[in-house]
């Protein structure tokens, strides 16, 4: 059975795989969209490896959980959602700073006539709201969920 660490849904887990490799492929660009892509890229790496540690795993129980199936084995989502929890004010931090250099990305974009670029810019800044009014809550909810059913 697979480590709840490695249990963080695929439809997610694609989604940053695609949003990382469309930026990586900006930052390794000339001029002023490298320039701000690298920007990006930097704030936003350690950023996505903070989530994939502690944020996205709790999701990973969610579907047995919404099917009434609950496990000990389930424990260490409980553990990682409660980390989450007390990194919130500094995720939500990084989220302001890394939407603020994806809106100087977005800006130089349109200077330069290039609106993928300016798509790709808004399209993480829409993954960073998600994040913040559904999956971190959802998952600190899941932890709060089972430190009640687990008994912890």
């Amino acid at each position: 059975m697979p480590t709840v660490a490695s249990q963080i849904p695929p439809s997610l887990q694609a989604e940053h795989a695609e949003l990382h490799a469309d930026l990586q492929r900006l930052t390794e660009e000339s001029g002023q969209i490298g320039v701000a892509a690298r920007e990006v890229a930097a704030l936003l790496h350690p950023h996505l490896l903070r989530e994939e540690q502690f944020a996205l795993p709790p999701l990973g129980v969610l579907v047995a959980l919404a099917d009434g199936r609950i496990t000990p084995d389930m424990s260490p989502a409980m553990t990682l959602a409660h980390k989450l929890k007390s990194l919130m004010p500094q995720m939500l931090e990084e989220h302001i700073a890394i939407v603020g250099a994806l809106q100087t990305l977005m800006d130089t974009a349109r200077e330069v006539d290039r609106p993928d670029v300016a798509l790709l810019a808004q399209k993480i800044i829409v993954h960073a709201q998600i994040e913040e009014e559904v999956l971190y809550p959802a998952a600190i909810v899941i932890g709060e969920y089972l430190a009640t059913r687990l008994q912890h």
